[in-house]
C-alpha cells in the first residue's frame, strides 16, 4: 500500500493524501490552497492524478482547506463517492456552493472594476459545479465502519476540532495495515467542542501541526474579549471580526451573548454577516448533541442575534457608525462580506479588528495582525488605523502541547507518523517533539512525496 502527499506538505491549506494499492486509488481530504500567490496558483494546476483513476473521496471535516477543491476535482472527471459525517456532509452544502457563488462574484467583481491581469477573470469553478460535487457524497455515522473502496474499511471518530469533524482510520483488509489521518485536531478544553478521542491502534499516523510550534496564550479569551468590547464601545468604534464560517462564528456569538448576560460588556447589536455562517450557525444547533452547548444556549445565539442575509442588508451595515460587533466570514480576510466592512471599518482608530485563529502566512489577516500598514483589498490599499488583535486562544486547532496529550491518552505505538499541515518550521519542530516524547519515527514529507505504508 502506498501514500503520495498532494498537498498539506509545507503549508496549512490543499490537504490532499492519496492511498494506493494495487487495483484502487483512494483520496483523504481533497482541500483549495489559500494564503499567498503561489500557494493559491496550485489551484488552477493540473490534478497531481488523472480525477477519473479515484475511486473515492474520504474527508476529515468541512473546511475548504481540506474540501474546496471537490467541485473542481468533480468537474475534472472524478466519478465516484465522498464520503464524510453527517454534519460535515450538511455543512459541506453550505460551504461549497458558497465557495463557488463567491469565486464567480470576484471573478465578476474582477473584470467590471479591471485589477485583474486576465481579460477575463474565470472563477476555479461555479455554484453549479459545487451543487453536481454534492450528487457525489454519503454521510455516516462516527464509529460505522464502511468500505469505500474494495479492500479499504474506513472508520470515523470525533476529532474535536469543528462539528463532524474527524480521524480516518483506513485498514486494508489484505496488507493487514493500519493508517489514521488525524486531520484538525481540536483543543483539550474548547469552549463549545468536546475534545478529540484518544487512538488507539495505527501502524502510520498522519499528524496535523498548525501549532506545531508555538503554545496557545494562557489568556482567558473571554477576558480578553470582554476587555477589547468595552474599550471599543466606550469610545464609539465598531468591533469587527473576520471568522470561520464554521466553528468560530459560533464559539464567538456564544461567548459575546455570554457575556452580555453576565452583564460583563454592555448590551450592543450583534449582527452575523455571513448567508454561509448563518446556515452553519443553524446546522451547529440542529446537532447540539456533538457539542458542549445544550439547545436552549442554541437558541441564546439564534435569538439574540441579527442576521444579515441579503446583499442590501450587507450594504446598509456598512453605514452604520453606532457600537456594535459585527462577525463576518472569512476568518482570515480572504474574500467575502467581510473585506467590504475591512474597508470601511479601517481606517477609523475608533474601531477593533479581532482576529480569532490561525492566520496562514500571505492572507490580509496574517498581513493585519503582523502590524501591516495598509491591507490592498480589490484592488486598492487601505490605510490600517484601527486597532487589530488576534485571539490567538480561541484557536480550533490544538497547540503542540494538547497534541501530545491527546497522542498520549491512546495506546498508540506507530511505526511511522508523517507530520503535516503546518508551515515548514511548524511542522519539523512538531516532528522533533513527537520523537523525543515517545521515540517514534516521525517524518515531514515533501510535497508529491510517495511512500510505502
Amino acid at each position: 500500500m502506498k501514500l503520495r502527499f498532494l498537498g498539506g506538505t509545507g503549508t496549512v491549506t490543499g490537504s490532499r493524501y492519496l492511498l494506493s494499492d494495487e487495483k484502487h486509488r483512494m483520496l483523504v481530504d481533497c482541500g483549495m490552497y489559500q494564503g499567498v500567490k503561489t500557494l493559491r496558483r496550485r489551484n488552477w494546476a493540473k490534478f497531481p492524478v488523472d480525477p477519473g483513476t479515484i475511486n473515492a473521496v474520504v474527508l476529515t471535516h468541512g473546511h475548504i482547506d481540506h474540501t474546496g477543491y471537490l467541485p473542481a476535482l468533480v468537474k475534472n472527471g472524478f466519478k465516484g463517492k465522498i464520503y464524510c459525517t453527517k454534519a460535515t456532509h450538511e455543512l459541506c452544502k453550505v460551504l461549497l456552493p458558497d465557495a463557488g457563488y463567491l469565486q464567480e462574484e470576484d471573478a465578476k467583481y474582477a473584470y467590471r472594476k479591471k485589477f485583474s491581469k486576465h481579460e477575463h477573470p474565470e472563477p476555479l469553478f461555479t455554484e453549479k459545479d459545487a451543487w453536481e460535487a454534492l450528487k457525489h457524497f454519503e454521510s455516516l455515522h462516527y464509529h460505522e465502519p464502511f468500505e469505500p473502496v474494495k479492500g479499504f474499511e474506513v472508520t470515523f471518530t470525533p476529532a474535536g476540532h469543528i462539528l463532524g469533524s474527524s480521524c480516518v482510520h483506513v485498514h486494508h483488509k489484505s496488507h493487514e495495515r493500519t493508517v489514521v489521518f488525524s486531520g484538525d485536531v481540536g483543543r483539550q478544553n474548547d469552549l463549545i467542542m468536546r475534545p478529540p478521542e484518544p487512538i488507539d491502534k495505527a501502524d502510520v499516523l498522519v499528524c496535523e501541526s498548525t501549532y506545531g510550534d508555538r503554545a496557545h496564550g494562557e489568556v482567558d479569551p473571554e477576558t480578553e474579549l470582554e476587555e477589547i468590547i468595552k474599550r471599543t464601545a466606550g469610545r464609539g468604534g465598531i468591533v469587527l471580526v473576520p471568522a470561520f464560517a464554521v466553528g468560530r462564528a459560533q464559539m464567538l456569538l456564544y461567548v459575546v451573548h455570554k457575556l452580555m448576560s453576565e452583564k460583563r460588556i454592555p448590551k450592543l447589536p450583534v449582527y452575523l454577516n455571513s448567508p454561509m455562517a448563518i446556515k452553519a450557525t443553524e446546522i451547529f444547533c440542529k446537532h447540539h448533541k456533538e457539542h458542549k452547548l445544550n439547545a436552549s444556549q442554541c437558541e441564546l445565539i439564534d435569538d439574540k442575534t441579527e442576521f444579515v442575509r441579503t446583499v442590501e442588508q450587507s450594504i446598509e451595515l456598512d453605514s452604520v457608525r453606532y457600537p456594535c460587533i459585527i462577525i463576518s466570514a472569512s476568518g482570515m480576510a480572504s474574500g467575502g462580506r467581510v473585506l467590504h466592512h475591512l474597508k470601511t471599518l479601517l481606517p477609523n482608530p475608533r474601531n477593533s479588528i479581532v482576529f480569532a485563529g490561525f492566520q496562514a502566512p500571505g492572507t490580509r489577516g496574517d498581513a493585519l495582525v503582523n502590524g501591516a500598514d495598509s491591507v490592498k483589498i480589490h484592488g486598492e490599499y487601505w490605510p490600517v488605523k484601527a486597532d487589530i488583535y488576534n485571539l490567538d486562544s480561541m484557536s480550533a486547532h490544538g497547540d503542540y502541547n494538547e497534541i501530545l496529550e491527546w497522542l498520549e491518552q491512546g495506546s498508540l505505538k506507530p511505526e511511522k507518523v508523517y507530520v503535516t499541515h503546518g508551515e515548514m518550521v511548524a511542522s519539523d519542530v512538531m516532528r522533533k517533539r513527537i520523537t523525543e516524547k515517545f521515540g517514534w519515527d516521525a517524518e515531514v514529507p515533501e510535497l508529491f512525496e510517495e511512500v510505502e505504508v
